[in-house]
């Protein structure tokens, strides 16, 4: 699965509340630092093995821990429409 944003979500900063957020037509997502860093890797063009092994890279850790934090973080962001497959 390479995640993206649909049309109209895209990843923010809110200057005034010095946070970042998902903005999406109707809704807004504040993500925890944890979801930050996978959301700042989704580009539409690197898939989720290549955003675990990047983390895995940046955070020197185990890859299978971080696999299976970041799959259940995309999964649960594309049922929340902040993502799509």
């Amino acid at each position: 699965m390479t995640p993206r944003f649909p049309r109209g979500v895209r990843l923010h900063h809110d200057q005034a509340r010095d946070r970042w957020v998902v903005m999406a037509p109707e809704r807004m997502f504040v993500p925890d630092e944890t979801a930050l860093e996978v959301l700042r890797l989704v580009d539409g063009t690197r898939d989720v093995d290549a955003i675990i092994d990047a983390l895995a890279t940046k955070f020197a850790a185990p890859r299978d821990v971080i696999a299976t934090d970041v799959r259940a973080m995309v999964d649960d962001l594309v049922a929340r429409g902040a993502l799509a497959p």
